[in-house]
């Protein structure tokens, strides 16, 4: 699924943010992404999803050496990817359930094949009075909890989740993850970045922990 060799990152001219990193992920893995506050986890994430390229070594998704390949081929792995992002990144011109059922859309299906699965699963994570409200009348965990219906909405191969709990009251968080658990069981590989390590230990997965630029694997 995953495949990084001495991977290295810098903005522009400056010092890199990280350097060396080396691991594989086999498909139908289940991660938590680690390390301090300013670590790299997002630019990890980012250049997961391909929104940013390595500056050195080889970068490996899905079989495809993802760090040489032009924009439009990019863009078609990037539709075997979920990714929950930190500024959420709903259109404020759709409703909630429009945002969630985009991926879909995108994809070409038709809206009578999903619009009972789309409803199902805004019920399910607490939006259920929302969902044909705007996201500018949404709290920040009403739309976190849009954004993360909208990434796995679609079934995706690998998902990839920025902070995802981070809004949300103890008892949201451990039913959000318990929803990234059974997508991971259908067959998608996750990696969850968070550091609420008290979450990590009631699911006791293996963590990717970030240290100065740095990749470990427990």
């Amino acid at each position: 699924m995953i495949r990084f060799e001495n991977v290295g990152l810098r903005y522009g001219m400056g010092p890199e943010v990280l350097r060396d990193i080396s691991f594989h992920l086999l498909p139908g893995s289940f991660h938590f992404l680690t390390g301090r506050s300013g670590a790299g986890k997002t630019t990890l994430l980012r250049l997961l999803f391909m929104s940013l390229r390595p500056t050195r070594g080889l970068m490996y998704l899905f079989g495809q050496n993802a760090a040489d390949l032009p924009a439009d081929e990019r863009a078609e792995l990037r539709r075997r990817v979920g990714i929950v992002f930190q500024d959420f990144r709903l259109l404020d011109h759709l409703t909630t359930w429009e945002n969630v059922a985009l991926p879909l859309r995108v994809l070409g299906k038709f809206e009578t094949d999903y619009r009972a699965d789309v409803t199902e699963l805004l019920r399910w994570v607490g939006l259920g009075d929302r969902m044909y409200a705007y996201p500018p009348v949404l709290s920040g965990g009403e739309k976190q909890r849009a954004a993360i219906a909208r990434a796995v909405i679609g079934k995706p191969e690998l998902l990839l989740a920025d902070e995802p709990t981070g809004n949300v009251d103890a008892q949201m968080a451990q039913r959000l993850v318990r929803l990234f658990v059974e997508l991971n069981r259908l067959g998608t590989s996750v990696i969850i970045a968070t550091h609420d390590h008290q979450l990590i230990e009631q699911f006791n997965a293996p963590q990717l922990v970030l240290h100065e630029g740095r990749l470990l694997i427990r």
